[in-house]
């Protein structure tokens, strides 16, 4: 299990997998699936995939089976485990905790070559209320204290797969950066009576 320890320098917390002993000369290259190659997240391939946590279905169809419009399942690759406990501790220098969280990918549509532009818009809100749904059911577990959804769009952003996905990542911490926002936009407010994002969109608009 990786584990979340706190920078004492930055006061930010970090993710390290200790038991990854790898040699830093060794990193392993993933394979980019281009489109048309056996991608796992395609529809009729969903025994690739790990088991699926939540789907806008056709009706009549199964789990993990074709037949879907929307899928989330767990990451394969986790950068957190869901199970277990936090079991918080100081060692010397550094406040620490297990490896809890979630990590889950959205993918978005069962077919390959459509990208999130390409979609209708009762198709985008279901993708968006995947995105709802799993953040309510996720928010539910007082382990959790902070929810991320994101999306790398091509190699070059982190996606291994091409094809059309979100991930999702529910943290036992709240970033530093997102404090840092949070107090900055109080700040705003106190001085100027007003919401810091609302004019920033009002004056990009």
């Amino acid at each position: 299990m990786g584990q979340l320890r706190k920078d004492p320098i930055t006061g930010r917390w970090i993710i390290i997998a200790p038991e990854e002993g790898r040699d830093p000369c060794k990193f392993i290259v993933r394979k980019h699936i281009k489109k048309g190659g056996m991608c796992p997240f395609c529809e009729g391939h969903e025994g690739m995939t790990p088991p699926e946590i939540f789907a806008f279905r056709n009706h009549g169809t199964h789990p993990n089976t074709p037949g879907w419009q929307v899928r989330v399942v767990s990451n394969k690759f986790p950068a957190l485990r869901i199970e277990g406990n936090l079991d918080k501790q100081g060692i010397g220098i550094y406040d620490m905790m297990n490896g809890i969280g979630a990590h889950e990918v959205i993918i978005e549509t069962p077919d390959h070559y459509k990208e999130i532009c390409d979609l209708d818009s009762a198709h985008i809100e279901l993708v968006i209320k995947a995105y709802y749904q799993r953040y309510v059911d996720l928010q539910g577990d007082n382990r959790f204290k902070y929810i991320i959804i994101f999306r790398n769009y091509g190699r070059d952003a982190g996606a291994s797969l091409e094809h059309p996905h979100s991930q999702l990542i529910a943290l036992p911490i709240v970033p530093k950066r997102v404090k840092e926002e949070l107090k900055g936009a109080r700040q705003y407010f106190d001085y100027r009576g007003r919401c810091v994002f609302c004019d920033i969109i009002t004056q990009e608009l």
